[in-house]
């Protein structure tokens, strides 16, 4: 059977327990349909980068699917049709990854987050005090008797 990753988004104003009965319920969707669900994430309330619906956050849910491409249909149809459901979307992939998912993994600090981290952690970049790679720069040295003008 062919392997699906599928993200929902919720709408903010349902409390914890409502996005796990959603999730239980799109879960027996596909189960009836012959598939099954290989993990579940929960990622938590989110704020949005532009408003979807006129929300600016959303519960995010992550299903990694093993089914028919008719029983993900059949939980799509049926997210449509359900309110608390803001968006959702469905890739078809070749394999899952190992472990969690990119969401789940812990930041270290917000400077990695940002790109903005010291110029040593970078491959092949520079820290402090130590020398460039490239030629020197030319130095230019203007002595103040030497800028006027020659006769």
């Amino acid at each position: 059977m062919p392997l699906y990753e599928h993200v929902v988004m919720m709408r903010p104003d349902v409390s914890g327990a409502q996005v796990e009965t959603l999730t239980d319920q799109f879960k027996g969707v596909i189960e009836a349909g012959g598939g099954s669900i290989q993990k579940a994430e929960y990622w938590g309330l989110k704020v949005l980068s532009y408003r979807v619906k006129k929300n600016r956050k959303a519960h995010f849910s992550l299903l990694n699917i093993d089914a028919t491409p008719d029983a993900v249909a059949e939980m799509e149809r049926q997210m449509r049709l359900n309110d608390d459901v803001l968006r959702f979307l469905t890739l078809r992939v070749e394999e899952f990854e190992e472990g969690p998912s990119v969401m789940m993994q812990k930041r270290d600090s917000r400077d990695d987050r940002r790109g903005g981290g010291r110029r040593d952690d970078r491959p092949g970049g520079r820290g402090p005090g130590k020398p460039s790679d490239g030629p020197p720069a030319a130095k230019t040295e203007t002595n103040s008797e030497d800028s006027g003008a020659r006769e």
